[in-house]
């Protein structure tokens, strides 16, 4: 479709204002400028939009060319979700590590220090903390991202990142309401259920979201989740019982609600993009996430015109978007106006991720360790299928690190079953350094481990996940996280450094 060539009516506005789109390049392209133009209040940034921050930088200020209180929206968890070090893996340890560490001071800091980077790129609004309590261990799309399976735990650190990340002026959006821990599937490809009664949901799902509102904060996204306990009949994202009578009424929760990806499964695949849009804002979303693989004006249009027929057909009531609109004004006002400059700034700390990466470290001495690494060794990187969230194209792993530190170390990559006898050959005679990241979720993992043990006993092992399986190897080494500065910290570790 092409753009109006007149100014949008109230009503248009209204349904621009609410979207959160994505968009391919490294520069804006010009149907986005034309949206902004017409009334869209947010724009989201991915990977595949990040080059350095000088370029994400460059690319902020040309969309706040078009509307200086545009809300630049990321999703920047760091750790093993990261968009700004996208090519490279982030600078801070994620969400696991800083529970294994069990400093809210810590985690403050760290928070502070991502949204000082964010802030200085030019984002305002982060789609995080994850305040998921990650109950189910076979987990296949929190894991990592979860401060931990106890929800004191978790209520704490959210808070404490809530507060950090807040304080310099990038909004915080914690999620994923009601909370996407105990679950066995992920919601990027089907509905996942949560099967725990009302009493178990209020005292673990929902305690780092109490805490979250308590520490502030600006947003809370909601999740593609089934949980009927809350209501037998919809997911979250398009339930007026756990939004609107839950997070707003019971929970006192007056901010943003913003949805998950429209565009995954869980939504798209059994109601479309366009009805669960409609559905979602008439449940009490407040603004559309959309971006995270459909990127384009079509989507864009498809979405606003869809606001618009539902409002025009008395199906989604005007006064309803309206509300939702006017939420995504005040949210631009907070990042935007006179107080917004006296949030950012602070002393900058650009170690502090990799401190708290040292400090998150589980270190188990085998019977047989013969002490750090001296030679080069060959790293065999076990690597198992990426989820979405995280994507496959940011680099992981230690083998990069050892590298640096023992030059001539080699490395591969291996998958499924036989790796471990594939590993095996590849090394040679070379001391091995087997890299796994959630062996207890992958039988194929834990047996190439298994295998290289029986021949290798001085294998190293270093867990890049989380540590559920019991420590093997002649050291074992539990990063919490599968971040750069955990690859830097465990290669220190290894080499004695």
């Amino acid at each position: 479709m092409s753009s109006t060539t007149t100014a949008p009516d109230t009503l248009t506005r209204d349904a621009l204002t609410v979207l959160q789109p994505g968009f391919a390049g490294t520069t804006a392209p010009d149907w986005l400028l034309r949206r902004i133009g017409e009334g869209l209040g947010a724009v989201g940034l991915f990977g595949r939009n990040v080059r350095t921050p000088e370029q994400v930088a460059a690319l902020t200020a040309q969309l706040r060319a078009e509307r200086e209180d545009l809300v630049v929206a990321i999703d920047e968890e760091s750790g093993d979700v990261t968009r700004l070090e996208v090519r490279t893996g982030s600078s801070f340890p994620g969400n696991h590590a800083l529970g294994a560490v069990d400093d809210p001071a810590l985690t403050r800091d760290v928070a502070a220090e991502l949204g000082r980077r964010l802030a200085a790129a030019g984002v305002t609004f982060n789609w995080a903390p994850s305040a998921d309590v990650n109950s189910d261990p076979d987990n296949p799309v929190i894991g990592v991202r979860s401060f931990g399976s106890d929800p004191d735990l978790v209520a704490r650190h959210t808070a404490a990142y809530v507060e950090g990340l807040q304080s310099s002026g990038v909004a915080a959006c914690t999620k994923h309401f009601p909370g996407h821990g105990d679950t066995a599937v992920d919601s990027h490809h089907a509905v996942p259920h949560i099967d725990a009664d009302d009493a178990v949901l209020r005292a673990r799902e929902l305690a780092p979201f109490r805490a979250a509102i308590a520490a502030g904060t600006r947003a809370v996204m909601s999740a593609h989740i089934s949980v009927p306990a809350l209501d037998p009949e919809l997911p979250a994202t398009l339930s007026r019982r756990i939004l609107t009578d839950l997070l707003r009424g019971e929970l006192g929760f007056d901010g943003l609600i913003v949805t998950d990806g429209i565009e995954m499964r869980a939504i798209s695949g059994t109601y479309g993009i366009e009805r669960g849009t409609v559905l979602a804002i008439a449940a009490g979303c407040d603004a559309i996430c959309v971006g995270g693989g459909l990127c384009d004006d079509e989507t864009v249009v498809r979405l606003r015109d869809a606001l618009v027929a539902a409002v025009r057909s008395g199906e989604l009531p005007e006064e309803r978007l309206a509300d939702a609109a006017d939420r995504v004004r005040a949210l631009a006002r907070w990042t935007s106006g006179p107080g917004a400059a006296s949030r950012a700034g602070g002393v900058p700390d650009p170690e502090v991720g990799l401190r708290a990466a040292r400090r998150a470290l589980t270190v188990t001495h085998g019977e047989i360790y013969a002490g750090p690494l001296t030679d080069a060794p060959y790293v065999a990187a076990f690597t198992p299928l990426a989820n979405i969230a995280v994507g496959d194209e940011t680099p992981w792993g230690v083998a990069a690190e050892l590298t640096r530190r023992l030059p001539g170390t080699a490395t591969g990559s291996f998958t499924g079953e036989g790796a471990g006898a594939e590993a095996l050959a590849a090394a040679g005679d070379r001391r091995v350094v087997a890299v796994v990241r959630d062996a207890h979720r992958h039988p194929w993992m834990a047996a190439a481990v298994d295998h290289l043990l029986a021949a290798r006993p001085d294998t190293v092992v270093v867990e890049m996940g989380i540590p559920q399986a019991k420590p093997t190897g002649a050291l074992h080494i539990a990063t919490h996280g599968a971040a750069r500065v955990c690859g830097i910290a465990a290669a220190e570790v290894l080499t004695g450094a």
